[in-house]
């Protein structure tokens, strides 16, 4: 099926969820701007391997979202981009890049993260009701505006550290045993950031795979589909438990996000990896003191 059929079928879909609702003109009058807003994060989230809460946490905190609407509503924005982003890539690595000795590595490395970052996302949302223990993995997201800020300028300096690392003439192909820890060790307590951020997973492992001399778009092509599982396994507790999701802008924002997420992979193909990386190392710099309570 074409992606011009499967786009039609969307849009077919949003127009008839918009028709159904009490004041379809009115929502769209004061929602339709979030639609960009989707394109605009799902394009830097799954061009880059940063998740999309890069673009929506600094946005909603503008807005005046409470913290726990900021991350429920980012993580339902995800689930329409990240998804749309992995499926792209993914279906980029079947018919082109699977027989490549530099993308062998893709599927096992999701095998190792994933449960791992899963493992990561249930501890800090549900950890604490099995086990008192764990309560320090609870109640950060009233910190989030810091949070999101002292991690958005600790990976923007990793993504310059790896953008002016030297071009290498080869790639590595094969995942070592320790890469396979490392994995583990960075997916589970990525996914605890993300529970508490809406970002967090997608970023550490990209880093950490372009530090380890991997290839770059098939790091990328990792932590986006590693986010999309990370945020499908999130999106349930905002669901039933906090009910924080702002609906609305989900329905405008998502599209943009599935749109976004779809041309994305054309982005990180037709500019250098390392202009692209500077470029959104400096964004991310620039939002991440933004979001210090200095500023």
């Amino acid at each position: 099926m074409s992606k011009k059929i499967i786009l039609l079928g969307i849009f077919m879909l949003w127009g008839a969820l918009l028709s159904l609702q009490t004041a379809p003109l009115q929502l769209f009058t004061e929602y339709s701007p979030f639609t960009l807003l989707g394109v605009l994060g799902a394009v830097f989230a799954n061009a880059t391997g940063a998740g999309g809460g890069v673009v929506f946490v600094p946005f909603f905190n503008q807005l005046g979202f409470t913290p726990v609407s900021i991350v429920a509503t980012s993580f339902a924005i995800q689930c329409c981009g990240m998804t749309a982003g992995a499926l792209t890539w993914w279906g980029y690595y079947r018919k082109e890049k699977a027989p490549d000795a530099e993308w062998k590595m893709l599927p096992v490395s999701l095998l190792v993260a994933v449960p791992a970052s899963l493992s990561g996302i249930w501890l800090a949302q549900f950890g604490t009701r099995a086990f008192a223990q764990l309560s320090f993995l609870q109640g950060k997201v009233d910190d989030i505006h810091l949070g999101f800020g002292v991690f958005s300028i600790i990976l923007s300096l990793a993504l310059f550290a790896t953008s002016l690392m030297k071009a290498r003439p080869t790639y590595r192909s094969t995942l070592k045993g320790v890469d396979a820890v490392s994995l583990v060790i960075i997916g589970c307590i990525g996914g605890v950031l993300t529970a508490w951020l809406s970002v967090g997973v997608g970023e550490m492992v990209a880093v950490y795979l372009i530090l380890r001399g991997f290839n770059i778009a098939m790091s990328i092509a990792i932590a986006v589909i590693l986010t999309a599982f990370t945020v499908w396994g999130a999106i349930p507790h905002h669901i039933i438990n906090t009910m924080a999701i702002d609906w609305s802008v989900l329905m405008f924002a998502g599209l943009g996000a599935i749109i976004g997420g779809m041309i994305a992979k054309y982005v990180v193909l037709a500019f250098s990896p390392v202009k692209l990386k500077l470029f959104f190392a400096s964004w991310v710099m620039i939002m991440g003191l933004a979001g210090l309570p200095l500023f």
